[in-house]
């Protein structure tokens, strides 16, 4: 089973600013113990929402529109992603994670879990999908 764990955005980290070498130590720290357990999949940073946009699909059309973009509860500052045997273990995992912008900083993470291909019904588009999955390994 694979999880995502958002880092959900904040004006902070929509501002650009990096983090403190403290908070860069106990987040290393708990991404290192991740790797030791194998669960570790994957983990950054995203840059702000500014130098990044959006298409948003109506009607048939699509639509860029560039950063940033104004609600940060709705944007993600970066993510882990882990793989383990149960729900419980990557709720385990998640209370662990640490404050994401500092002990005294409010923050927020989201946890959620990723679609497998054998959550879908059989077909040639999944399949497809199967064969992409193996190759990119």
């Amino acid at each position: 089973m694979r999880f995502m764990i958002m880092v959900k955005a904040t004006a902070q980290s929509e501002s650009g600013a990096m983090p403190e070498e403290s908070l860069m130590a106990v987040m290393g720290a708990y991404h290192e113990e991740l790797a030791k357990a194998g669960v570790l999949l994957d983990a950054t940073g995203l840059q702000p929402s500014s130098k990044g946009w959006r298409i948003r699909y109506s009607q048939g059309r699509r639509t860029v529109i560039d950063g940033p973009f104004a609600e940060t509860k709705e944007l993600v500052a970066g993510y882990t992603l882990i793989q383990v045997r149960s729900r419980e273990e990557a709720m385990e995992w998640a209370r662990r994670f640490p404050a994401p912008f500092g002990e005294h900083a409010d923050g927020e993470i989201e946890v959620r879990q990723l679609f497998e291909l054998e959550d879908f019904e059989p077909g040639p588009s999944v399949e497809l999908f199967r064969e992409l999955n193996t190759t990119r390994r």
